[in-house]
């Protein structure tokens, strides 16, 4: 792997919208991709690591979802097995965005709502 990309836990918690004017750090993401030194995520290095990118889903009283960071046809998004369905959040032109504390991504649920969410952490992940 190169030395330059680093497998990192991100969290996004909701940006304020309707309903939650001052965000919510009950409900958002906690997932594991490759960034770049620069905060992309590395298609190549999530190759060599897939299996590491995990997300879970924390929704206030709601239990917790658990899935996968995939890289889909339509780009990065979150996918979860429910029985035999599968769920599929995709985030918005994250093949163009860098992961920044204080920044924000866009996430669009399989209903079709969009929600911005706050990157409050992110951290080295550690590779087993």
């Amino acid at each position: 792997m190169n030395k330059d990309i680093s497998l990192n836990r991100i969290r996004l918690e909701l940006a304020r919208m309707s309903g939650f004017p001052a965000g919510s750090p009950w409900h958002g993401y906690e997932f594991v991709a490759p960034l770049t030194a620069d905060g992309r995520v590395d298609h190549t290095a999530w190759n060599e690591l897939k299996e590491m990118c995990h997300v879970t889903r924390f929704w206030g009283d709601e239990p917790d979802e658990h899935g996968r960071f995939v890289h889909a046809a339509s780009g990065w998004c979150f996918k979860y097995s429910q029985g035999s369905e599968i769920k599929r959040e995709s985030l918005f032109k994250l093949d163009r965005h860098r992961f920044t504390p204080g920044g924000y991504v866009t996430v669009t649920e399989p209903d079709g709502e969009q929600r911005a969410f706050r990157i409050v952490a992110m951290t080295p992940a550690l590779v087993a």
